[in-house]
């Protein structure tokens, strides 16, 4: 038979000393008062696991844990053990889980995503992108697990960005976003990408007609500008193209390997392309 074991009491606990050897008060259903010759008091539960042997857990030291938070522990830990289930390996898996869930934060995503990929961009242009993820979504995202976050959370931060005026910005802001949790679906740390969604939600920026560039130092600022194009890689390879063919957006678009001669050096576009 089990022996009956008397409770421990506040006074119990805090009038325990120390001795040459460690001391153990027993309060019953596997809880005691660990009481090391350095004087510290440490709460454990000794169990039997599932599986018959024995465990022990920690419930944290003595007077920061009280007795009756120490009791509310085991008791919590009794109730798994009911159920079939080892609190100390449920335990052990939810840190697990914590330590995932830290490493693959958002900002932890994102950080290895600009450092991944963002090395070959322009100082400028790699600047401005960290500085708008380090203001704009870090704050409010950047701990959150990238595999939680919602397509709701994401427009809270870019309705911020369009509430100061930045329009043109939060575009910006939700393309480098949709970047990291791409990156992320590649790398098996998340299921979907919700700034994909949000491509619709946002306030469109004024259309902009801008006259002809003729001086030479622009021309030379718009072709440097489009190296740091924020764009898919096909776009900007599309842009970059542009300027040495001097051809209509669509007809760039729709090109076809057998319009072009490499060895003529001569791309030919059928009439039925070219606008009339």
């Amino acid at each position: 038979m089990p022996r009956n074991t008397k409770p421990l009491t506040d006074t119990e606990c805090k009038q325990a000393k120390a001795t040459d050897k460690e001391r153990k008060l027993f309060d019953g259903g596997g809880l005691f008062l660990l009481v090391t010759p350095t004087g510290s008091k440490l709460w454990r539960m000794k169990y039997a696991r599932p599986n018959g042997k024995e465990g022990k857990l920690s419930f944290g030291a003595y007077p920061e844990v009280s007795l009756g938070a120490a009791r509310a522990q085991r008791d919590a830990a009794r109730s798994l053990l009911a159920q079939g289930i080892d609190p100390g390996m449920q335990r052990q898996q939810e840190k697990e889980a914590a330590a995932f869930a830290a490493e693959n934060s958002f900002e932890a995503v994102a950080r290895a995503w600009f450092t991944k990929f963002m090395t070959g961009r322009s100082e400028s242009h790699r600047e401005r992108t960290i500085n708008r993820l380090e203001s704009d979504v870090f704050p409010w995202l950047g701990k959150r697990p990238v595999s939680e976050i919602r397509p709701q959370e994401l427009l809270a931060c870019l309705r911020r960005i369009e509430e100061r005026g930045a329009i043109e910005t939060a575009h910006r802001v939700r393309w480098s976003c949709s970047k990291v949790f791409r990156f992320a679906i590649a790398s098996g740390l998340a299921e979907s990408d919700p700034a994909d969604l949000l491509k619709e939600a946002l306030t469109r920026p004024d259309p902009k007609t801008f006259a002809t560039i003729t001086d030479p130092v622009k021309v030379g600022a718009l072709l440097r500008a489009l190296d740091d194009l924020e764009a898919s890689p096909v776009v900007r390879s599309a842009a970059r193209l542009a300027p040495l063919v001097f051809v209509r957006p669509g007809e760039l678009r729709q090109a076809e390997w057998a319009e072009i001669d490499l060895e003529k050096a001569e791309w030919r576009i059928p009439a039925s392309k070219m606008k009339s």
